[in-house]
């Protein structure tokens, strides 16, 4: 028992000293890959670009279409939770309450799917890259690491796969319907959308003026 306790508390011992490390290198390297990347089976196309490179309409179309208050809260929207925990009891769509944070968290250091192991550990990985990256940073990797289609990942290779243009040049429109497609972009069309997903990317466009008259990217953009 003994053994196994001193076993436990290396193991533990050593996976925080890790999460550290990789936290504390991330705020300044480039992730190189994640696992959704090697797990995927798509390939990966990928072209990491500083948040300098990025128009301010992707980052203003994500705040709005995914969380609206990304630059208050300390990396989980609780409110968001219980609601989206109240309409998944009730059925039909399921709906998410993850952050962007939480979802930089789970992109980087984790895999995609639920269980609450893995919600765990996002957690833990949310709090470490709240407390030691800033929140332009966590935008900056968000932008880079996530999804933007089968194989693609990050605004600059999505915005070439679907526009053929920089992800520094996006319309309003071409940001919101990146946005709008980011939470399935296997499945979702960013160049020809139908129905819901149109409407929804020109719900996003219009609330990018929003964002920032309201200020709400003013954490990223002092």
């Amino acid at each position: 028992m003994r053994f196994l306790v001193r076993f436990l508390f290396k193991f533990l011992l050593g996976f925080v000293a890790l999460s550290l490390l990789l936290v504390l290198t991330f705020k300044f390297v480039p992730v190189p890959v994640t696992a959704t990347m090697v797990m995927n089976g798509d390939g990966i196309t990928k072209d990491w670009e500083p948040l300098s490179n990025i128009d301010r309409n992707l980052v203003r179309a994500v705040i709005a279409a995914e969380d609206g208050k990304f630059c208050t809260h300390d990396g989980f929207d609780r409110e968001a939770i219980e609601n989206a925990i109240e309409q998944n009891a009730k059925g039909g769509r399921i709906r998410g309450g993850s952050t962007i944070s939480q979802q930089t968290a789970k992109n980087v250091f984790l895999w995609q799917g639920g269980g609450y192991f893995r919600k765990g550990l996002e957690a833990w990985f949310t709090v470490l890259i709240e407390n030691i990256w800033d929140k332009r940073r966590i935008m900056e990797v968000y932008l880079n690491v996530a999804e933007t289609g089968i194989g693609t990942y990050g605004a600059e290779a999505g915005a070439q796969r679907y526009f053929r243009k920089s992800a520094a040049s996006l319309t309003p429109l071409e940001a919101a319907r990146m946005a709008a497609a980011l939470p399935l972009p296997q499945e979702r069309s960013v160049t020809n959308p139908g129905g819901w997903l149109r409407r929804h990317g020109n719900t996003i466009s219009a609330r990018i003026g929003v964002v920032a008259r309201d200020g709400l990217d003013s954490c990223i953009y002092e």
